[in-house]
């Protein structure tokens, strides 16, 4: 109250839930239209957002038009109803988590604020801004009505350069229509060099191959088996079909191998999915269908939904195993053990028109900033910095044209083994580096500053993700 009548701003406060106060269209409004909304919405997650609370929250933003996921947090609610306040040339500022630029729940606001205003403005900061969080923030900064092409970016390492910014200091951008807007995280040049590099040196992933799911089963512990598994219930390897274990925890190089299976195999992994012929039915498998029912495996989804249930449709061998599931970076392992897979990876198959030696290259040249940057941008960030990428965004990856991947495949595939070991070390950034240098550098012939540069902007993504 102290600081509005300082500005000689009259205020009058109401305590209450903000879902509980109607906007002014809303019958029963004791409010009218406001020239102006200003706010810090708790940053609440969805695990502790929940009950009567989350559904009050969830139904003022679809009386807004934004229909949000049970995954959204507090603040995405918040920034909706407020805006339910303005007049059509009303003003917005929220502080609000960066995760509005970067997570798959924020997409329904991401498309609003195209749509809703008639001008926005984001400032990004370089800084944590509250000495007591871990979550860094944007300001956004919104105002009139009726959509708009671009916004405006403006980059601060912290709150104190607000107050010397001037006109010209921000920059216009188009944001993507869908999908994540992490790349404007991003400095402008940083952003321009990414855009030049990928159109002119690299294609996405969906022009050379396609991205499938593993096998669902419904009940990995059930249906994947080990070797001693398979001989204490008798199960012929007719019954079965080899699979990559389930994870990718032991997929450290740029290829599984029927070596690398045989070593699993007799670790004891689960190297067999049970995937029997409808009329292979034996007693050995009749004991085991009766114990999974005896569990109430049958029960699972996925096992009520097909015939019979104790068969899962196998995936063929693909080419190369994606592990869209990693806290590092995604990788391509190429498949010569010619196994089967289960859900925890995706599967690559290339085009019949790809070269062949594109699956052998793959693995290693794509350990180049500009595909791990490209993970960085079209990837979901999760709890924890583990980034995900589903099939579509998979598709979406950039990877080095073909000329260029072989080229430089020329100049590495006699380094491989070596490289392959440093790699199943964890000394993968040296890896990097060496490919950094020949693709980028001698390929495609960037020089050593651009690519320094695309390796920092890898870089500052993935901390900045793995720090949420």
């Amino acid at each position: 109250m102290a600081l509005l009548e300082d500005e000689g701003l009259d205020a009058h406060l109401i305590p209450s839930d903000v879902f509980a106060i109607p906007t002014p269209d809303e019958f029963g409004s004791a409010l009218p239209l406001v020239d102006a909304v200003v706010g810090n919405p708790p940053f609440v997650r969805y695990q502790e957002h929940r009950g009567a609370a989350r559904q009050r929250s969830i139904a003022a933003a679809l009386k807004q038009g934004v229909r949000l996921s049970g995954l959204a947090s507090s603040w995405a609610s918040v920034v909706v109803h407020s805006s339910g306040f303005l007049k059509p040339d009303g003003r917005l500022a929220m502080v609000l988590p960066a995760e509005l630029l970067t997570v798959h729940y924020a997409e329904p606001i991401r498309r609003w604020l195209r749509h809703r205003f008639a001008g926005v403005t984001l400032v990004m900061f370089e800084r944590l801004q509250f000495d007591d969080a871990l979550e860094k923030v944007v300001l956004l900064l919104a105002h009139g009505s009726g959509g708009c092409d671009s916004f405006s970016l403006v980059y601060v390492e912290d709150a104190s350069d607000l107050a010397s910014l001037h006109f010209g200091d921000s920059v216009s951008v188009t944001p993507a229509s869908e999908g994540k807007w992490t790349d404007l995280l991003l400095p402008l040049a940083r952003r321009r060099r990414y855009r030049e590099v990928v159109a002119s040196h690299f294609l996405n992933l969906s022009q050379i191959g396609s991205v499938e799911l593993g096998t669902v089963t419904g009940a990995n512990h059930y249906f994947a088996l080990s070797e001693a598994a398979r001989h204490e219930y008798g199960l012929t390897e007719e019954l079965l079909r080899p699979i990559c274990p389930p994870g990718s925890r032991h997929l450290r190089g740029t290829t599984f191998t029927k070596a690398h299976w045989e070593r699993l195999k007799a670790a004891g992994e689960r190297v067999w999915l049970l995937c029997p012929e409808p009329e292979d039915e034996t007693p050995s498998l009749r004991r085991y269908v009766e114990r999974g029912e005896r569990e109430g495996v049958n029960q699972a989804y996925k096992c009520q939904v097909r015939s019979p249930w104790w068969r899962p449709p196998v995936v063929a061998p693909p080419d190369l195993f994606f592990t869209y599931m990693s806290h590092r970076y995604p990788r391509f392992v190429r498949n010569t053990a010619k196994t089967s897979l289960l859900n925890s990876m995706h599967g690559v198959r290339l085009k019949r028109d790809t070269p062949r030696a594109v699956g052998a290259a793959l693995p290693l040249l794509a350990l180049n900033s500009v595909t791990m940057l490209g993970a960085e941008i079209h990837g979901r960030a999760y709890g924890g910095g583990m980034l995900k990428m589903e099939p579509r965004e998979a598709l979406s990856l950039p990877v080095p044209s073909i000329k260029a991947l072989l080229a430089a495949w020329d100049r590495l595939k006699a380094e491989r083994q070596a490289l392959d070991r440093q790699l199943q070390d964890g000394l993968w950034t040296n890896v990097a580096k060496r490919v950094d240098e020949v693709l980028l550098h001698e390929t495609i012939g960037l020089p050593l500053a651009d690519v320094a540069e695309l390796h920092d902007a890898a870089a500052s993504l993935r901390e900045r993700r793995l720090g949420q």
